[in-house]
């Protein structure tokens, strides 16, 4: 079995990102996505462009996926690309679902003889396109070596966890603290400027301060500059990923009423059709 040739499949940002640095790193790679056009910048960096994901998958050692939700994995994955896998591939996701889910994943591959690699990144787009995200990945530690090469292609720092599921938990609680912490700065920087100071120093001040992060910086600039697009992280991805940490969180018996409440805030972004927007846009609908 080779990891050297992988079929890629779904290119957004983050996909898009880390199937150019597998390029860049030499793997020999086959990409489908949804909408054809996002394949084209990659056929030009030298990919094959396969027109379906059955067709992307068919004959190779291994698929990594980078789909938005649990519903598009059960399509392609389940739906198109299973079928298609000889006993022995292996599948590495990257996509972010629920710790339940991937944990019934990793299952339903087990009886059809695949193997699982939960790959859960940590960055963005830009990181993912140098080839510098973190990488937290789950399965069975044999698994995991056998396409370690490839995530380290894709990351700089990869760092077993645990059993299926154990990834995604992972990428969860750094998503919830990404939440609340773009929430509490849309909601300070609404205060202030409605008390009279100017926002773009105010801004500059909460990033150089000491409460300061680089996520924080990130978004703070973002807010400065008003822009959102294109998203480093859609406004609607966010929710998802909320929504599925705080149930995941009840299911354990683990109350969580403020980011519950941040979860409300990002639906409402969605709702008012901003959810293909960076989150940071969520200080467009604070303070009203």
């Amino acid at each position: 079995m080779s990891s050297r040739k992988p079929a890629f499949i779904g290119l957004g940002a983050m996909g898009a990102g880390m199937a150019h640095s597998l390029l860049d790193a030499g793997f020999d790679v086959t990409v489908h996505n949804r909408t054809a056009s996002r394949a084209a910048p990659l056929a030009e960096a030298g990919a094959r462009v396969a027109a379906s994901a059955a067709g992307a998958a068919a004959d190779r050692d291994t698929v990594v996926l980078s789909l938005s939700d649990e519903a598009a994995v059960d399509e392609v994955l389940f739906g198109q690309v299973l079928p298609v896998l000889r006993p022995g591939a292996t599948v590495v996701d990257t996509s972010t679902v629920s710790p339940r889910y991937a944990r019934d994943s990793a299952r339903r591959l087990g009886a059809a003889g695949v193997r699982r690699v939960e790959a859960c990144v940590v960055g963005n787009p830009l990181q993912a396109r140098q080839g510098a995200l973190r990488v937290f990945a789950a399965g069975e530690e044999q698994d995991i070596e056998a396409v370690r090469d490839l995530l380290e292609a894709i990351g700089t720092e990869v760092v077993t966890v645990g059993a299926p599921g154990t990834a995604a938990t992972v990428k969860l609680v750094l998503n919830l603290l990404l939440g609340a912490q773009v929430a509490a700065l849309a909601e300070a920087v609404a205060y202030g400027v409605r008390a009279g100071l100017d926002r773009d120093q105010l801004l500059a001040s909460v990033a150089g301060s000491g409460f300061s992060s680089a996520v924080l910086r990130f978004r703070a600039e973002l807010m400065r500059k008003d822009s959102y697009e294109p998203a480093f992280f859609r406004s609607a991805l966010m929710e998802k990923d909320l929504r599925l940490a705080v149930s995941d969180g009840a299911d354990l018996g683990v109350s969580m009423p403020v980011l519950e409440t941040v979860r409300g805030r990002f639906e409402d972004v969605v709702r008012a059709g901003d959810g293909d927007k960076d989150a940071a846009v969520l200080a467009r609908h604070t303070g009203r």
